[in-house]
């Protein structure tokens, strides 16, 4: 602080002048007791300047402090972070002339926390959902997830036919074996999450994509 070295000078300069009055106070000529008077004056002087030192050093400590206290603060993990977190093996979208289809593969979470994908996106398609398949009154019917996919800390979370799987709908043109479709998944929290599913055609069950559709078929 540039201060107090400032202050401190101007302490010894009062001193320097009450030990000066002090002595003058006692030459021929001075009026009786001006010395003592005078010499009064300055160390009050003195005295001042020594508590604007002291206040200004304790500011300092304490400001530094503070500032020490505050710089270990938490870093709260941010919308990018959790993105790069997340990652998908074997992404893959079936088939389709048109009309509804389905995109799975594995969604892997590496990081300490949870994910959850809340909303999907593909220009493939002007509305994506994120449905499950529910057993409901001894039949098994599609649904859309609540609450999305939950993807729990270094584990992963299965999307596959005839379970939880990204819904495709209104697709206005064929998708064809080897085609590449970008897909984007909305994460909680913020942040988003890019793959490319691969065009495949699967024949090992008979799912029929459409909301509450039975799927008593599928293993068929």
């Amino acid at each position: 602080m540039t201060g107090t070295p400032v202050v401190a000078g101007c302490v010894r300069c009062a001193l320097a002048r009450a030990e000066f009055v002090q002595c003058s106070g006692t030459s021929t000529g001075s009026q009786p007791g001006e010395g003592i008077f005078m010499f009064s004056r300055v160390m009050l002087v003195v005295l001042s300047l020594g508590a604007v030192t002291a206040t200004a050093a304790c500011g300092s400590e304490e400001a530094s402090s503070v500032s020490a206290t505050a710089s270990p603060a938490a870093v709260a993990a941010s919308p990018s972070s959790t993105s790069a977190a997340l990652s998908i093996t074997d992404p893959w979208v079936k088939t389709a002339k048109n009309g509804m289809t389905a995109a799975f593969g594995t969604l892997v979470n590496n990081s300490d926390s949870d994910i959850t994908v809340i909303a999907g996106s593909t220009p493939a398609a002007p509305m994506v959902e994120l449905h499950e398949v529910v057993e409901s009154k001894g039949k098994m019917v599609m649904r859309p997830k609540e609450g999305g996919f939950v993807v729990p800390a270094h584990g992963s979370h299965v999307l596959q036919p005839g379970g939880d799987h990204i819904m495709v709908m209104d697709v206005p043109s064929e998708i064809k074996p080897g085609s590449e479709v970008p897909f984007t998944l909305e994460l909680q929290g913020g942040g988003t999450y890019t793959f490319t599913a691969l065009g495949k055609d699967f024949a090992g069950a008979k799912e029929n994509y459409q909301p509450g559709a039975d799927m008593g078929g599928m293993n068929e």
